[in-house]
């Protein structure tokens, strides 16, 4: 559930039940709408993949308040269901580059390889005194 200080969110767009009769938990408006079409669009699915029985049903119910939770935590007043779904919408059509390529981000596919291994003709120079008598040789 979203919590704000915020006095103008404070009141929740919340339905408690029947008067005398309320449920156990708090559920917004949105949540409810969302939970009732994930429920028939799940519900549709888990009946044309598997037989209609008492398990398929518990666990669409089960999967439907998961998915209903996870949605409803990124709801808030700033951030509404629309964009919510907008934005998921576009990230699974967006293009995405090009496949998986050989090798990770460095390859030693260009190395020459020799089959003796060069000899050094100096040794290697170890101070900047030898150094700048390399550079002026």
């Amino acid at each position: 559930m979203y919590a704000t200080d915020d006095e103008i969110y404070r009141v929740d767009s919340v339905w408690l039940g029947p008067p005398n009769a309320t449920f156990p938990w708090r559920a917004r408006y949105i949540a409810w709408g969302i939970g009732i079409a994930l429920f028939l669009g799940l519900f549709t699915l888990v009946r044309e993949v598997f037989s209609l029985s008492f398990w398929s049903v518990a666990w669409t119910v089960v999967l439907t308040v998961a998915l209903t939770r996870l949605v409803s935590k990124r709801i808030n007043p700033e951030r509404p269901f629309l964009q919510v779904a907008l934005m998921a919408a576009k990230e699974i059509r967006s293009p995405r580059g090009p496949g998986a390529r050989v090798g990770g981000s460095a390859s030693a596919r260009g190395v020459r390889i020799h089959p003796a291994r060069p000899r050094a003709t100096q040794p290697p120079l170890h101070n900047a005194h030898r150094a700048k008598e390399a550079y002026r040789a």
